[in-house]
């Protein structure tokens, strides 16, 4: 018999199957290559605190114009944001939130109480804690500037779908959530 007859003739066009596993694997070792390629990327291009760090930079750099012209430092505005909502905080628990040192943000209160903005009330259910509240004129300084950073949010995030923004929102609660004041 001759060896023709044996083998089955080779064809120039692939099965369906050998195209399907062929784009399988092109599909799982493309991102695969990127990650690969460590002499080429940067130890910070895919080290996730300096991502959080820079995208939170380059999120807030472009809102900081806004809250200036408002006459508001990026403490201040965080400080009436945080508060805004009308519950109190103790000062260390503000601190926590508005990322300020305890020693910072008490001088900056007191200016703050002191132009009307927030007032120290005690808190209803232990008397010997102190809690820090927004004023009206407190609020009525950061009212637009609310508006505003939904609106700058909107912005930021219009060319992802909503299932990405509730995503991306989701993994970055779970990173804070242990660390997170309970509000």
């Amino acid at each position: 018999m001759s060896r023709s007859a044996r083998t089955p003739p080779v064809t120039a066009t692939p099965s369906a199957a050998a195209v399907a596993v062929a784009v399988a694997a092109a599909n799982l070792a493309a991102p695969a290559a990127a990650l690969a390629k460590p002499e080429q990327a940067k130890f910070i291009d895919n080290y996730l605190s300096y991502l959080l760090s820079r995208a939170g930079h380059e999120v807030y750099r472009a809102f900081h114009t806004t809250v200036h012209a408002a006459g508001l430092s990026s403490l201040e505005w965080r400080v009436l944001a945080t508060l805004s909502d009308g519950d109190g905080l103790t000062v260390g628990d503000l601190a926590l939130v508005v990322l300020a040192e305890q020693s910072t943000l008490t001088k900056l209160l007191q200016r703050m109480e002191k132009a009307g903005w927030l007032r120290r009330g005690s808190d209803a259910s232990d008397a010997r804690r102190t809690l820090v509240f927004e004023t009206p004129q407190g609020r009525s300084v950061v009212a637009e500037l609310l508006q505003k950073a939904k609106a700058h949010e909107m912005q930021l995030l219009a060319s992802f779908s909503s299932t990405e923004v509730a995503a991306l929102k989701k993994i970055l609660k779970a990173l804070i959530e242990p660390t997170r004041v309970k509000l």
